[in-house]
């Protein structure tokens, strides 16, 4: 939460010509409420639930449908499970972590004034906890870009290059 994913994924997208997507916003549309109403309702677990269904809807829609490239913005839990990450890998996804330091994620949150199921209790020790227990599965991401301190233009641009080489690499 914080780190910049939908802010730098619509710069990365505009400058590739790709489609952005978010995924909490997919997810939104499709239940007609937003997902701090689907926590309320459904709890963290039903939230998951259908956060890996419409991950699954939109890679398979990426493979069969759009043919083109996307980016796509993942909500900050759900590279943390284990089924996603399966299917972003079946996909050939390229998974980009955004990071920045705590303090400066929460700052972040504080300031952009979003309403954050999982960080409703901004609490000192609950925010740490629950990036701690995040940060092993974020550590399997293959790239990471550091976002602190860096205007949204360069972290677009850093990223750009990175597929670029990573592309080099393939070919």
């Amino acid at each position: 939460m914080g780190a910049g994913k939908t802010t730098v994924g619509k710069e990365l997208a505009r400058r590739l010509g790709w489609t952005f997507q978010d995924l909490d916003e997919i997810i939104e549309s499709s239940q007609g409420a937003s997902v701090a109403s689907i926590f309320a309702e459904a709890g963290e677990a039903g939230f998951r639930r259908l956060e890996h269904t419409a991950l699954e809807e939109l890679l398979a829609g990426k493979r069969k449908e759009r043919g083109g490239n996307q980016v796509v913005a993942l909500g900050g839990g759900a590279f943390a499970q284990a089924d996603n990450r399966q299917l972003l890998d079946r996909a050939g996804a390229t998974v980009i972590l955004l990071q920045a330091p705590l303090e400066e994620l929460r700052r972040r949150c504080r300031q952009d004034n979003k309403i954050r199921p999982l960080a409703r209790n901004d609490a000192e020790a609950g925010f740490a906890q629950l990036f701690a227990e995040r940060q092993a599965a974020y550590d399997l991401a293959r790239f990471r870009v550091e976002t602190m301190d860096k205007a949204v233009d360069d972290v677009a641009a850093e990223i750009e290059r990175m597929l670029a080489a990573a592309q080099r690499e393939v070919t």
